[in-house]
């Protein structure tokens, strides 16, 4: 692993999708975990907006005793953060999910 100086890093494995068996140094947090999604933009052959893919964090395994996560890897993810977003009472209703007065799909 390349020295990074003050910032720190941890060797991830990726599994699924494009980048499936490789392991790349990610940055961890103040609290010393890489973060929940992470998302790769592979350039256009042809000129276009890139794609970009998705990755989500999940444990690597647990302990026995206690079962707090021994570690990190990413799954791919290809939906590409369809998931939404956490409901606190105080957010605005997602402008999508509003129905119209007469819609009959739902």
């Amino acid at each position: 692993m390349a020295d990074t100086g003050a910032v720190k890093s941890e060797d991830t494995p990726f599994e699924g999708g494009p980048m499936d068996g490789r392991v790349l140094p990610v940055l961890v947090g103040p609290t010393g975990n890489p973060p929940k999604t992470y998302r790769i933009p592979v350039p256009d052959a042809a000129g276009g907006p890139p794609t970009v893919l998705v990755y989500r964090r999940v444990p690597r395994g647990h302990s026995k005793r206690l079962g707090l996560p021994r570690g990190w890897k990413y799954e791919f993810d290809p939906e590409g953060g369809a998931r939404g977003r956490l409901k606190w009472p105080w957010s605005k209703p997602d402008p999508r999910a509003v129905r119209k007065p007469g819609d009959t799909q739902g």
